[in-house]
């Protein structure tokens, strides 16, 4: 192959890559699967039950760190989540990063799981659930909820934090749950 030759093969290859893919909002599994690429780690967010009082839980990937002063944090829920105008009432809530081996845990808290039934549990000067040994505990207050499509945003206040020092943790990606061993 001739250099030109060489040279056109890589601008069809750009021009192609550049062309990409555009979301579809009828079959959404593609953009899905490119999101799913983003490896994120995995939390457990626990409140009350705005109704009864009872604890609630939902294991998400969308946690992310806001400011440090003030100390802020987010986390996005769905709409279609049953437990979303639970969460999006709430004035207080707890983030728990879940390690590796806590993977039990995701299961447990999805819509057929047993929830909180048999955990050991506490409630923090709020009242909301915590977990012990988790990663890193965040209690927060809610300071704000922004519309972002079908998920709600929800910012917190941290007011509270734990951590552990020891431990890997639990990451989501492409769709399935695994391991990440720091400095590897």
């Amino acid at each position: 192959m001739s250099e030109s030759d060489r040279i056109d093969a890589a601008i069809r290859t750009a021009e192609d890559l550049a062309k990409g893919h555009r979301p579809d909002p009828a079959d959404p599994r593609l953009l899905r699967d490119a999101l799913g690429r983003f490896a994120t780690g995995v939390a457990l967010v626990t409140a009350c039950d705005v109704d009864d009082g009872n604890p609630i839980a939902i294991v998400v990937n969308s946690f992310a760190s806001v400011s440090l002063d003030p100390p802020l944090v987010l986390w996005s829920a769905a709409r279609s989540s049953m437990r979303h105008r639970h969460f999006t009432s709430a004035p207080a809530f707890a983030i728990h990063i879940l390690s590796e081996v806590q993977r039990d845990l995701t299961s447990r808290f999805s819509r057929s799981g047993p929830g909180f039934e048999g955990l050991t549990l506490a409630r923090n000067g709020e009242g909301v659930p915590v977990l012990p040994e988790t990663l890193a505990r965040f209690d927060c207050v809610t300071e704000a909820l922004h519309e972002g499509g079908d998920h709600t945003i929800i910012i917190g206040r941290v007011t509270r934090f734990d951590l552990q020092r020891e431990g890997g943790p639990l990451c989501f990606f492409g769709g399935g749950f695994g391991g990440f061993t720091p400095g590897s």
